[in-house]
């Protein structure tokens, strides 16, 4: 894909570049798209299990955060990434599989993290941690792809500070 885009990837050119015929590529992928996610997810990107802990959950999603901004504008990843995140909004199967296999585990381990400051008494009780994982992740998400705003370090540690702010504990009275 890197040679000429997304756009211009056809099953052919991956079909002869695996040195097999496209009924091969055909039989086991539905689409040039379903083979870059297998490709994609082929490719090691680092995915942690777990989040740091320093301690410091602020400055940990911090760190991670910005490590997501520098993947996200890196042109190895973000290419690939940008055409299966926008082939799956045409396409349930795929659209099924990239949440399952790509961005389900990684929504997970932010889960576990933001669970177990919860339990330690640190995020309110009352909080919906999936729903607090996509209210730090999905604007970061939303410029990336729509290319709505800069996508930056500043950016995401402001939205680190202003996410916890609403998930802190709330006081009696």
């Amino acid at each position: 894909m890197g040679e000429v885009g997304y756009t211009r990837l056809t099953i052919e050119a991956i079909a002869s570049r695996a040195g097999v015929g496209k009924q091969t590529i055909y039989r086991w992928w539905p689409s040039k798209a379903a083979v870059l996610l297998d490709a994609f997810l082929d490719t090691p990107t680092g995915e942690a299990e777990s989040l740091p802990d320093t301690g410091d959950l602020a400055a940990d999603l911090k760190s991670v955060l910005r490590a997501t901004v520098d993947e996200f504008t890196d042109p190895g990843f973000e290419a690939p990434y940008r055409a299966i995140a926008v082939a799956a909004a045409d396409d349930a199967e795929l659209a099924r599989q990239f949440a399952e296999r790509l961005q389900e585990p990684g929504l997970a381990v932010y889960a576990r993290r933001l669970r177990a400051e919860q339990e330690a008494g640190r995020i309110d009780p009352d909080v919906d941690v999936r729903l607090a994982v996509e209210l730090l992740l999905g604007p970061v998400q939303q410029r990336w792809l729509n290319r709505s705003g800069p996508l930056t370090h500043e950016f995401t540690d402001q939205l680190v500070d202003l996410t916890l702010r609403a998930l802190e504990p709330r006081r009696p009275g």
